[in-house]
């Protein structure tokens, strides 16, 4: 399951977490959270859906379809944030429970347009942090979070820990926007014991649009066909970096990175 937000422009949110777990063979359910008004050049609108019916998106699936894994992605608002924890408390979603939670902790879109109220981000340390198997910041999330500019692995390193000590069971520090290596591009996972780096080519492209969502889809993909979380996170690298190089031009701004190269008659 997506716990998300709708993107308009069909690049990021609940429209590419569909994607990925089709193409990675998983069912896709979902529980909006809020409708944004956005294209590829931004974001001119956020529509909180209540907070009560986000909660109930999840208990109604929960109860008679079952979920093997879910994910969060933009939730929006403090009383969405709460009401996503207490529905997947009562559905067994979450660290140490029956279904594995993925946290992508969205707090504001590629363009810099914000989709989390500042005050949503005690709640989102607070509430779902501890309650997660994984969560997947970028660099601008990980100064958000815990007040760390990251510019070197070291710092990706230091962030990791920070953002262990909140609780999650794993934290993966992604290193798309850090622009030490040229040619690589380096994530960082962390299990609060050891490091593991995983890197990947860096691809001159603007066209990135919707790549934190697909790389937490398809963890989340992974982990529910049971892969262990180091195997669910090495997938999900090797499948983003095949995304952006299959990522293509919409609009006017950035175009989305595509999710239909594992399902395409064209070579890779």
């Amino acid at each position: 399951m997506t716990i998300a937000g709708t993107d308009s422009g069909g690049g990021a949110g609940i429209a590419a977490d569909l994607r990925t777990f089709a193409a990675c063979r998983v069912h896709g359910c979902l529980a909006v959270c809020a409708v944004t008004v956005q294209n590829s050049v931004g974001v001119t609108g956020v529509h909180p859906i209540p907070a009560e019916t986000v909660a109930a998106q999840i208990t109604v699936v929960a109860a008679d379809i079952g979920l093997q894994a879910a994910k969060t992605g933009m939730l929006a608002s403090v009383e969405i944030i709460e009401a996503v924890a207490g529905a997947c408390d009562g559905a067994s979603i979450g660290a140490g429970r029956a279904t594995p939670l993925v946290i992508d902790p969205v707090a504001a879109s590629m363009h810099g347009d914000p989709l989390l109220a500042s005050e949503a981000l005690d709640a989102l340390r607070d509430e779902l942090f501890p309650r997660a198997t994984l969560v997947t910041p970028n660099l601008d999330e990980v100064r958000l979070l815990v007040g760390t500019d990251v510019h070197d692995r070291a710092g990706q390193y230091t962030a990791a820990k920070a953002l262990h000590a909140l609780g999650p069971r794993f934290v993966l520090v992604k290193g798309g926007h850090l622009r030490e290596d040229v040619d690589v591009c380096v994530d960082v996972l962390y299990d609060g014991d050891e490091f593991t780096e995983l890197p990947g080519p860096r691809f001159d492209t603007g066209d990135t649009h919707g790549g934190g969502d697909t790389m937490a889809a398809a963890i989340t993909s992974r982990l529910a066909h049971g892969d262990a979380v180091p195997d669910a996170v090495a997938f999900a690298k090797r499948y983003l970096v095949e995304a952006v190089r299959h990522s293509y031009p919409l609009g006017a701004g950035h175009g989305p990175v595509s999710s239909l190269w594992r399902i395409s008659d064209e070579p890779v």
